[in-house]
């Protein structure tokens, strides 16, 4: 059976491990300032062929960006989140 190439609609929810919560890939799509979660990949991959969809859609140096690089460690994801918490004060 083919997979759908195209991402499930908002009537398709999954677990996101970084919230804890069901959410739909139009929300993975752009939580990263209009670009995808560094965790797409992983979250949809079983879904839809997300990495062909996104590549197709994402500048070759938004992928990069998004993708090429490690991601931050949690505690200096969570600091710099407070920081910005304390200036919006």
């Amino acid at each position: 059976m083919k997979k759908e190439t195209m991402p499930p609609g908002n009537d398709y929810l999954i677990r996101c491990p970084r919230l804890g919560h069901q959410i739909y890939f139009s929300y993975c799509r752009s939580e990263n300032m209009g670009l995808p979660c560094f965790k797409t990949l992983d979250c949809w991959f079983q879904h839809f062929p997300v990495e062909d969809y996104l590549r197709e859609e994402l500048k070759p140096q938004e992928w990069e960006m998004v993708f090429s690089k490690p991601p931050k460690p949690k505690l200096l994801s969570l600091l710099e989140l407070a920081e910005k918490a304390k200036k919006e004060t």
